[in-house]
């Protein structure tokens, strides 16, 4: 039988909260993050909502224990605060001597800083270390250098499954003998190219986002970071550290069906969540919640809904999307999603489906629509659909 893999540490920051309790704290209110554009400057401010961390990048510093100064994106800063809340639930300076890495997934990078000095860049010498920063990996290297992790470093950007493609390559990794535990997950700040490129596909919703409704009209961007730490059954026996799920499916699949549509019928989203399936030795009728990818667009939601009435059939688990909570954050949704999903396992619960009101004609369920206290939550999935058709499907499972 394969190796178990175990979560041990989860870190947070969202447009719902600065750590894991507040983001906690803000679901069971019901209490979504999503509002006009504050911090961001961008023609967009007034006509499209979205979810920001609400702190200025001066204020990230501070709770990122880093003197203010130049090189330092908010992304970087973002990955910095989730993934050191992470490594202290899991105590990772405590167990030295085990192979640790760090997985990474971003799409922006530091696109926040360095759009604004590109314009100058052959001119203005002082502004040039920001350059360096649009690279996706420099947020991962300055995480790492954060957490003193050198054992394996590397960055994942498959868009929107970014961070859970950076849970499976980490749960890879450990199964395979070469790493201990790893810390894995996403960041991603707002930016105007960010949100340009958005608008542009018209998929932007000026109203609250509305997955898996009859009227949705799109998708409201977020920002945030989410690392899990992830550890061979091994590494946790001899710690005796807290668990706070298993990890016991993934699947991963590439329909390149579009450069950002999805096939109608949804191909991927299915050979994704089949593979995930199968790998955890589960049936259907043995997941317990979906959290689902979600968007609020017209085309994911029809075809994230119809791979899952084929896979599951007349097993339906419940189902609900958290992006009308923390807005889409992209390259962090995928560890966002996760950490949310581990919540509901922790505390038998099921997550709302804000702003819904009408089933779509197309599908035969409705998610869920009001917060679920004190039922059976054994086992998750939490799906993450990227741009190009890349997809991918993870299952946690209780402790026992």
């Amino acid at each position: 039988m394969p190796g178990r893999i175990f979560v041990t540490g989860l870190g947070i920051i969202s447009g719902i909260g600065n750590n894991l309790e507040e983001n906690l704290d803000s679901l069971l209110r019901s209490k979504s993050g999503i509002d006009k554009l504050y911090y961001l400057q961008s023609p967009l401010r007034d006509s499209i909502l979205v979810s920001e961390v609400k702190s200025t990048t001066e204020e990230l510093f501070q709770r990122a224990g880093i003197p203010v100064q130049e090189g330092y994106s908010r992304n970087s800063l973002l990955g910095i605060i989730a993934a050191t809340e992470a490594a202290g639930l899991a105590q990772l300076k405590s167990f030295p001597g085990l192979r640790t890495g760090l997985i990474s997934g971003t799409t922006v990078g530091g696109m926040d800083e360095c759009e604004k000095h590109y314009q100058d860049f052959l001119t203005n010498d002082n502004a040039n270390i920001y350059i360096d920063t649009y690279d996706c990996a420099d947020s991962t290297e300055k995480i790492a250098d954060s957490l003193g992790i050198n054992d394996y470093i590397t960055t994942i950007s498959t868009a929107c499954s970014s961070a859970s493609n950076a849970i499976l390559l980490g749960a890879r990794m450990i199964r395979n003998g070469k790493l201990d535990r790893v810390v894995a997950g996403g960041t991603e700040s707002l930016t105007r190219f960010h949100l340009n490129g958005f608008n542009a596909l018209k998929i932007l919703d000026s109203d609250p986002c509305k997955p898996f409704d009859q009227n949705r009209k799109g998708i409201n961007l977020g920002e945030g970071a989410a690392y899990l730490v992830i550890e061979s059954e091994d590494s946790v026996r001899s710690s005796g550290k807290k668990i706070y799920a298993e990890l016991i499916g993934w699947g991963n699949s590439c329909e390149a069906f579009h450069q950002t549509a999805s096939s109608p019928d949804g191909t991927g989203a299915f050979l994704a969540m089949e593979k995930a399936l199968e790998m955890s030795g589960l049936k259907p009728g043995e997941i317990d919640y979906i959290n689902a990818h979600g968007t609020g667009t017209d085309n994911n939601d029809i075809a994230e809904g119809r791979a899952i009435e084929r896979l599951f059939g007349p097993h339906l688990p419940r189902i609900s999307s958290t992006k009308p909570f923390t807005g889409h954050t992209t390259s962090a949704a995928g560890s966002t999603e996760a950490i949310l999903s581990i919540l509901c396992i922790q505390h038998q619960l099921i997550w709302p489906n804000l702003n819904f009101s009408e089933q779509m004609h197309d599908l035969n369920f409705s998610p869920v629509t009001k917060l679920m206290r004190d039922v059976r939550v054994n086992a998750v999935m939490t799906n993450s659909f990227g741009f190009g058709g890349n997809d991918t499907s993870l299952i946690f499972k209780k402790y026992e």
